[in-house]
């Protein structure tokens, strides 16, 4: 069980989810704290650990996911909770109903818990806007997605043994289009790490120099001095064309593959939020080597998740 201490020291009051950036690096390290003893509980004979039972958990998804969603589902499981998944294609938005009047419905029908994700960009404040209940945000458009760069900079936490200061990351791929790199970029900063962006200057431009981190445009200058490599995939389905002449040449000159590995640091690792484009951005060696963590993860994800979810709904009660 979680200890009272812990939970005596919870300064946590937010019953909404919707980015990294609203969040102190506090509440990032309560999260981190209350994932910890749950990873720990999880590794037990326990199938579910009660502590939202009898909560009603509704996963309303507008975008296809696997990882995520199967991640939160799984954690509301583990937590004890009821868990109601509706998808996009047989929700009544495809008779035209609007995400504020699916949302209040769904707290109408006295659920205690919306995880949302949606491709619009600021979908999931909006809804947190007009419902009394918590939401979480599980990936909005190209703008956020704060459970997934909570729990890739607790994997990065355990790699490191709590420490983040001197340590360089790099995400390399599509920062223009991805979320992901979004919180992740914003959680790193809180935690005091160096974040170097890389890929073609089509997907990487300048402006994010103003969250803080360092643009190259050469791979081997990029990943030379890395502790961490975050490979992400190209975003084809938020692309209205290509930003580079074909898939193969992006492969060819910013694919991390087998050759390419000596270019890393002994001890350097590798991540990916998923799904990966196996031979674009990485190459099948490399994801399946013991320099990936991705595993790591998707494992992690339900931890954070849980502890997210707990959080929240703890911060509802009060």
């Amino acid at each position: 069980m979680i200890s009272k201490e812990l939970l005596d020291t919870v300064t946590w009051s937010r019953k909404v989810l919707t980015c990294i950036e609203d969040l102190s690096l506090r509440e990032i390290n309560e999260v981190f704290a209350l994932a910890d003893m749950f990873k720990a509980e999880l590794k037990g004979d326990k199938t579910k650990l009660g502590y939202l039972r009898g909560k009603t958990v509704v996963s309303l998804f507008f975008e296809p996911s696997t990882r995520t969603r199967t991640a939160f589902e799984m954690a509301a499981h583990k937590l004890g909770a009821d868990v109601i998944s509706v998808a996009s294609n047989v929700s009544s938005s495809v008779k035209g109903e609007t995400l504020k009047d699916t949302a209040r419905n769904i707290e109408a029908l006295m659920s205690d818990m919306i995880i949302v994700r949606h491709s619009c960009a600021g979908a999931a404040q909006y809804l947190a806007e007009r419902v009394k209940i918590p939401v979480i945000n599980a990936g909005d458009g190209a703008h956020a997605h704060p459970t997934q760069a909570l729990l890739d900079t607790f994997t990065m936490r355990e790699k490191f043994n709590g420490n983040f200061k001197g340590k360089k990351i790099t995400i390399l791929g599509d920062i223009l289009f991805s979320r992901v790199a979004r919180s992740d970029i914003q959680a790193l900063n809180k935690l005091g790490a160096s974040v170097t962006l890389a890929g073609p200057s089509t997907l990487v431009p300048r402006e994010f120099e103003k969250l803080g981190v360092k643009i190259c445009y050469d791979l081997e200058s990029a990943v030379a001095d890395a502790d961490v490599v975050m490979l992400l995939r190209i975003q084809h389905e938020r692309q209205s064309s290509l930003h580079f002449p074909s898939i193969s040449e992006y492969a060819n000159v910013f694919g991390l593959n087998k050759r390419r590995e000596s270019l890393l640091k002994p001890g350097a690792f590798i991540m990916h939020p998923g799904p990966i484009n196996r031979g674009v951005e990485l190459d099948s060696f490399l994801a399946d080597s013991g320099r990936s963590v991705i595993l790591n993860q998707v494992t992690n994800g339900v931890a954070v998740r849980m502890a997210v979810m707990k959080l929240c709904m703890a911060a509802a009660r009060r």
